[in-house]
């Protein structure tokens, strides 16, 4: 399967200040690296991102954790306590179409206003915790306080958090997309602007459904476990040998699921007539169906569930759903110097992302960046 067209990446020409940390920022600054942008990340001299050292595991120069967020970049590494480096910091703001930032920059007179002021047609996006309220925010806690964990687990277990920083990765998808927003803005009237997103409002903008709910009932969702609050069957139910997952969206679709699994009176029991009269019998449902899958094993039941077009698969690890992901021609994989990394997600019929680059050395381009700035130089896409 074709990955991309031949033609320049979508981003080509732009140059990007990545003065952010940790995950949100570096992902959306990855995400236009990806693009064709030009990211430089600014780093914090000796240790540099934090996430260098956010390890086991460890990758082939750092924590596997850095290396998957820090693709196709250039670093240095400067000290905005010293003025020759401040000063390097904002000739470098000066100069790129976009600034990400995800940092207390005021006091170094790296913040919007000051950029702005040397550079007023600037992109510059401003990623926080919680907004205007100066608190510290990591995705944890976001998800505790943002109402995630109250709706994930077992009904009568703990809340818990989800399996990956799912806040910040809402939250660099929101700020590319403002980003970009943004660009296409400037196209069209020169302005610049401040792009401002917090992890608090990308995760109540993630809660969708759940949100919604609440606020047409005024009833907190709770904890269903696996189980949708609106749709059933949508969920795990118990084969032979473990669960697989089931999404039935309507009721033509519940049709074929009894036929398939063996049970098509299911199908004409009036408890089960539509999806609110489903979702209100949900155990007897539920039980009846696991009844018909305990005939066989998981992965015969997602052969057969499939192929009479129903949404059904096994529970995988990550390491068998990029197996599964490779055996229907999605190609998850990508080369980045000696190791593989999960691809750029985005396809395209006529540009090409650009080729990614293993993740920079701290202050590996301390020079280069240097003469680019004074103009001795040029900066292309860095090389593997």
């Amino acid at each position: 399967m074709s990955l991309s067209g031949t033609g320049p990446a979508p981003l080509s020409g732009l140059v990007v200040a990545d003065f952010s940390r940790v995950l949100a920022g570096p992902l959306a600054t990855m995400t236009l690296a990806d693009l064709g942008a030009v990211v430089v990340k600014v780093e914090r001299p000796g240790t540099g991102d934090d996430t260098r050292t956010w390890g086991p595991p460890w990758g082939a120069a750092s924590s596997s954790y850095f290396e998957g967020l820090n693709r196709g970049k250039y670093s240095i590494a400067l000290d905005f306590t010293d003025p020759a480096d401040r000063e390097t910091a904002l000739s470098l703001a000066a100069r790129a179409d976009v600034v990400v930032q995800n940092l207390r920059l005021a006091a170094f007179g790296l913040d919007h206003e000051s950029v702005a002021a040397v550079n007023p047609s600037v992109i510059y996006c401003s990623i926080t915790g919680f907004g205007p309220a100066d608190l510290p925010g990591y995705d944890f806690l976001v998800q505790a306080v943002g109402g995630l964990m109250s709706i994930t687990g077992q009904a009568d277990g703990d809340p818990l958090k989800v399996g990956v920083a799912l806040v910040d990765v809402l939250t660099a998808k929101d700020a590319t997309i403002g980003i970009l927003a943004a660009l296409h803005r400037r196209t069209v009237t020169g302005q610049g602007e401040h792009v401002q997103v917090d992890l608090l409002s990308s995760l109540l903008g993630g809660l969708v459904n759940q949100a919604s709910g609440y606020l047409a009932t005024g009833a907190a969702p709770t904890r269903m476990g696996n189980r949708h609050p609106s749709i059933a069957p949508y969920e795990t139910l118990r084969c032979a040998d473990g669960p697989i997952a089931v999404a039935c969206g309507n009721d033509r679709q519940f049709t074929r699921l009894c036929a398939a699994v063996g049970a098509p009176s299911l199908a004409e029991d009036p408890r089960f007539a539509d999806n609110p009269s489903r979702v209100a019998h949900r155990e007897p449902l539920v039980a009846a169906l696991e009844e018909a899958l305990a005939a066989a094993p998981a992965a015969e039941w997602e052969r057969r569930l499939t192929a009479a077009g129903i949404a059904a698969g096994v529970v995988r690890d990550i390491g068998q759903a990029i197996d599964h992901a490779r055996s229907l021609g999605l190609d998850p994989l990508t080369k980045v110097g000696e190791t593989q990394q999960i691809r750029h997600p985005i396809r395209y019929a006529y540009a090409r992302p650009k080729t990614p680059t293993p993740p920079p050395a701290l202050n590996e381009h301390d020079t280069l960046i240097r003469s680019w700035l004074s103009g001795a130089a040029t900066l292309p896409h860095p090389s593997p």
